[in-house]
C-alpha cells in the first residue's frame, strides 16, 4: 500500500468555507495524539522511516473553527482508539508518497511496553486537532498542530507504485481548486518541523 499525500500551509477557515462551496463532504474531527519511536538497531531520521503509535479521540463539535487544543470535546463516551503506523522513506520529490502499512491495537499502553522492552525509545510527540473532508476521491485533512502553524494535506491510498504519478497529478488539481498551491507544499513531517522549531 502507498500513500499519495500533499501537504501545503493554509488558512484553515478559507479552506474549509472553499471545501463547503465544492461540495466537498466534512466527515469527522478528532483529537489525535502521535508518539514517535526511535529504532535500536537503526537511525529512522538517517533512513527516513516513521514508526508511531497514534492515539485519537473522535470530537463532537460541529463545525467550527479548528484550533490544536481547544475547541471541541470528545464525543459521549468516546474511547481513544489506537493504531500503530510503520511509514517508508519517501518515494518521489513531488510529494509525500511513501509505502504505509497501520493497523489498529486494542490496547496503546501495552503495545507502547512491548515497543519498549524491544528497545523502540519515545523520540517525539505530536499532538493535533483534525477536521476530515471527502472531496473528489481525497481525503482532505485540515490540520491544527500544536507548537505548529495551520496546515492541509490532501491524500488518497493506492495499491501499486504504477498508480502513484497519476493520483499525484489529480491532488494537484484538486488542491487548485481548493485556492492550494501545490507548489507551497512542504515534505518534512510534523514530527521534523516540530524537532526543527524546538531546535531554533
Amino acid at each position: 500500500m502507498f500513500e499519495v499525500e500533499i501537504k501545503v500551509p493554509a488558512e484553515l477557515d478559507a479552506t474549509r468555507e472553499r471545501l463547503r462551496e465544492v461540495g466537498a463532504e466534512r466527515v469527522a474531527a478528532k483529537r489525535q495524539r502521535d508518539t514517535y519511536y526511535d529504532a535500536p538497531h537503526r537511525e529512522f531520521a538517517e533512513t527516513d522511516e516513521a514508526l508511531r503509535i497514534r492515539r485519537e479521540t473522535p470530537l463532537s463539535d460541529g463545525d467550527g473553527s479548528t484550533t490544536a487544543d481547544g475547541d471541541g470535546s470528545p464525543e459521549d463516551g468516546a474511547e481513544p482508539a489506537a493504531t500503530v503506523t510503520y511509514k517508508g522513506p519517501l518515494l518521489d520529490e513531488a510529494s509525500k508518497t511513501r509505502a504505509e502499512h497501520e493497523t489498529g491495537v486494542d490496547d496503546g499502553e501495552a503495545l507502547a511496553a512491548v515497543l519498549s522492552g524491544l528497545g523502540f525509545e519515545p523520540a517525539a510527540t505530536v499532538e493535533k486537532r483534525r477536521e476530515f473532508w471527502s472531496y473528489d476521491g481525497f481525503t482532505v485533512t485540515l490540520d491544527a498542530v500544536a507548537g505548529l502553524d495551520e496546515y492541509v494535506e490532501i491524500e488518497r491510498p493506492v495499491e501499486s507504485e504504477s498508480e502513484v504519478d497519476a493520483t499525484r497529478e489529480a491532488a494537484v488539481e484538486a488542491l487548485d481548486r481548493l485556492g492550494l498551491d501545490a507548489g507551497d507544499q512542504v515534505r518534512t513531517s510534523y514530527l521534523g518541523l516540530l524537532l526543527a522549531a524546538e531546535s531554533d
